[in-house]
């Protein structure tokens, strides 16, 4: 099993929190590799919101093509973050190039387009960089969004970390996303390391989908950009989310419905019974099999942990007004929110999703058995 780390906060924290909190769980992952998500940003980041930033590994002849490339766009460069090693790489680590985090301003021709156009502009410049990379070996692209950064590389988590100076005291963010194992389902590859993005919606997964081939197949067959690669088995979980609040227009409520749907003795004499008989039926093919832990954040700065119906792998939440966390195991919530009040840490169970809203102030448990906000 791998080990899941995330944190939302009302004022912009160091990922260094989920580093160590991951740590402290080592006894659960092997140490194989770590994986970063942050929105919410703060310091020099924090002041450019609506620039997109990209994120990725570059050679120096990655480095020459981008500025190529987006030039040729006209992205133009505003601000940039490098993760600078001047050390050897920690054993286990593979010597790369330039660990970059580079915001732009955006090209004239994208700056009247409508919020769903800008989105598949941006998730179409990624997409056409990971590829031409994968076949030039000259980059790996993670993400190109406004207000997120992401970290992906193998090796111990504390080890890469020191490594890349992830301490900078200007590398902050309000919502973190860390998962300390590599993908071990399949061959080593970056872009299988959790957390998984795409335009805005975040998730990583502790377990196993078995039922990921026609998941697939089916998310391929929606005609989104972006719903391709799937270097991982859970790289799902977050286009599905993505296609319940993007696509269906649902609230986070609805996710637990599609990816692990009531029986139908449950749903006798449910509320909500008419809409979730036909949500059930229209997205059965998107149901999962487990055993699955998924955490998960939206655009909106939400965060959430769900299981699925076998509550195999381990989950908890906590915390305090201002800050929460989701964490594989307790002792990590301890690392990182030890003044929380310990009764009120909540293990979600295979009808609950637990939820912290962006306000930070409370954790909400919505039962599947519960009635659901309206259908938009």
């Amino acid at each position: 099993m791998c080990r899941l780390f995330s944190l939302t906060s009302r004022d912009p924290v160091s990922p260094m929190l989920a580093i160590n909190a991951l740590n402290v769980m080592k006894e659960g992952h092997d140490g194989s590799g770590v994986g970063l998500c942050l929105r919410g940003l703060g310091g020099p980041f924090g002041e450019m919101k609506e620039a997109p930033i990209l994120s990725g590994i570059f050679t120096e002849a990655g480095l020459k093509r981008l500025s190529q490339v987006s030039a040729d766009i006209g992205l133009d460069p505003k601000y940039s973050m490098t993760f600078t090693p001047k050390t050897p790489p920690p054993p286990g680590t593979p010597k790369r190039g330039t660990y970059l985090a580079r915001a732009f301003d955006i090209p004239d021709a994208w700056k009247g387009l409508a919020p769903e156009e800008l989105a598949r502009e941006y998730t179409r410049f990624r997409l056409m960089l990971r590829t031409t990379g994968e076949e030039q070996g000259d980059m790996q692209v993670f993400s190109f969004w406004p207000d997120t950064l992401m970290v992906k590389e193998v090796g111990d988590p504390m080890e890469v970390a020191a490594y890349l100076g992830l301490d900078n005291k200007d590398l902050v963010a309000r919502q973190i996303l860390a998962q300390g194992r590599q993908n071990t389902n399949y061959a080593i590859n970056l872009y299988a390391c959790h957390p998984f993005f795409i335009q805005g919606v975040c998730s990583m997964t502790n377990g196993e989908n078995t039922a990921f081939i026609p998941i697939r197949e089916y998310l391929a067959s929606r005609g989104v950009d972006g719903y391709c690669g799937y270097q991982s088995d859970s790289e799902v979980f977050a286009h599905i989310l993505h296609y319940t609040v993007n696509r269906l227009g649902l609230d986070l409520e609805y996710y637990k419905h599609v990816i692990t749907p009531l029986t139908n003795e449950e749903l006798d004499g449910h509320p909500d019974r008419e809409n979730l008989v036909r949500l059930k039926q229209a997205c059965r093919k998107l149901v999962i099999d487990g055993p699955n832990c998924v955490i998960g954040c939206l655009p909106d700065g939400s965060m959430f942990m769900c299981q699925d119906r076998k509550k195999l792998r381990p989950g908890v939440v906590g915390g305090k007004p201002g800050v929460f966390a989701f964490s594989s195991e307790i002792c990590g919530l301890n690392a990182a929110i030890p003044d929380r009040d310990t009764s009120k840490d909540f293990q979600p169970m295979h009808l609950d999703t637990a939820i912290v809203r962006p306000d930070c102030q409370e954790v909400t448990i919505c039962s599947q058995l519960q009635a659901l906000p309206h259908l938009h």
